[in-house]
């Protein structure tokens, strides 16, 4: 299993937390009873669950074409509908949502190939990101792309209740592909889609997805 390049600072971090934690415990009482054993395995999972959510999944890169739309995000799907856009186009658009739980790989892929042409972050809140407001009020990141075909879609990271960091790797006039990594947002998290109202989709709400692998739909 690879460890993604976001997680090296973190998990180090961690060690050194769990490790600084048992020895002051074990220096403070050195007779060893059952309750160290718990301490020692809560540690252990502690860190382990750490280094599990920085897992970097060796997934083969798919490029389905100019009118397909890849799965940005792992997670569940939880909104589906239509949503008027303030920041960008300012006009109707069709959003899909994608939950991304403590427990899943927080990698973020383009959904299509294209370039860059907006791109702003936004400090802000940090409700649980399933809660409807967190698509306003939470601190997020909004990309968004060009296709060939000039049809623009927004991909908006958005922290949750517990990430407190978003990372977005592209810059505003860069070229992209579809499956390449756009950004990591550390923790629980979500992903909004703004995509254009006649969009096919192919996914359903509550569906659970994997990025870099599920198609969404296609744009028309």
């Amino acid at each position: 299993m690879r460890i993604h390049h976001e997680g090296y600072t973190t998990i180090f971090i961690t060690f050194l937390f769990v490790a600084v934690v048992l020895l002051s415990f074990n220096h403070i009482f050195p007779e060893q009873t059952w309750f160290h054993l718990v301490l020692y395995l809560a540690g252990l999972g502690f860190f382990l669950f750490i280094v599990r959510f920085f897992r970097y999944p060796r997934r083969p890169s798919k490029q389905l074409g100019n009118n397909t739309i890849l799965c940005p995000a792992d997670g569940k799907v939880v909104v589906i509908e239509k949503a008027y856009e303030y920041e960008y186009f300012k006009e109707e658009r069709l959003q899909v949502s994608i939950f991304m739980s403590s427990r899943n790989v927080h990698i973020n892929w383009f959904p299509v190939s294209g370039m860059i042409r907006y791109y702003f972050y936004h400090p802000g809140l940090h409700m649980v990101a399933f809660n409807p407001k967190s698509s306003f009020e939470n601190e997020r990141s909004t990309t968004v792309i060009q296709t060939q075909d000039g049809k623009e879609i927004m991909i908006r990271q958005i922290a949750g209740a517990v990430a407190r960091r978003i990372v977005t790797y592209p810059k505003v006039g860069e070229p992209v592909i579809q499956g390449d990594e756009l950004g990591f947002i550390k923790f629980g998290s979500r992903v909004d889609l703004l995509l254009p109202l006649d969009t096919k989709l192919d996914i359903t709400l509550n569906q659970k997805v994997t990025g870099k692998d599920t198609l969404i739909g296609h744009i028309s």
